[in-house]
């Protein structure tokens, strides 16, 4: 059992038959009244968000996960196939669980898969991806100082804000929990 006294980003947590991953959480204590705990849950099923408030102490049963590293093998159309580094089985996800995730991934890159109950739920990407920028807008001469960004398309897909001097072809760094540009390679 959990309580809501120890929560945290990243614990899942059983509610009413459902596996949930707490995204956000925020202890309140109003001037009148008892405190509760706001949270944002993300549905590993499904991946639908959802907020819930539950009063301060109540608590509910804690799933028990467990990590291992797997390669991004190649995607399917339907499905993500990935390979487990230890014993080189091939993983089968359904596409539309990682979309998300997918947007910073290339071939063989190495993640970590979660197992939820030994089957296999959702990929957890490094804080920060190395990639290429593949297309963007030519910078100006003189635009290195300003907070302007721009739309770069990045190898993988993906569309990230950048600072007007980033040109196609350079390699950056990209936060993967916000997609944000974080700095030259």
């Amino acid at each position: 059992m959990i309580s809501t006294n120890e929560f945290k980003n990243g614990v899942h947590i059983d509610l009413d038959g459902t596996v949930y991953r707490i995204v956000e959480f925020q202890h309140v204590k109003p001037g009148k009244g008892g405190a509760f705990v706001r949270t944002k849950l993300k549905a590993l099923s499904s991946g639908a968000v959802v907020d819930r408030t539950f009063r301060a102490g109540e608590k509910m049963p804690r799933v028990r996960t467990e990590v291992t590293n797997v390669s991004y093998l190649y995607n399917d159309g339907t499905d993500v196939v990935l390979m487990d580094a230890g014993t080189f089985e091939q993983i089968h996800l359904p596409l539309a669980t990682l979309q998300d995730e997918l947007r910073f991934m290339k071939e063989n890159d190495t993640v970590q898969l979660l197992l939820v109950d030994g089957s296999p739920t959702s990929l957890q990407l490094p804080a920060a991806v190395e990639l290429k920028v593949t297309d963007t807008e030519p910078g100006v001469k003189g635009d290195t100082v300003s907070n302007v960004t721009k739309p770069a398309t990045l190898e993988t897909g993906a569309v990230v804000q950048v600072p007007l001097f980033v040109e196609p072809g350079e390699r950056i760094r990209v936060d993967t929990r916000d997609a944000r540009y974080i700095s030259r390679a």
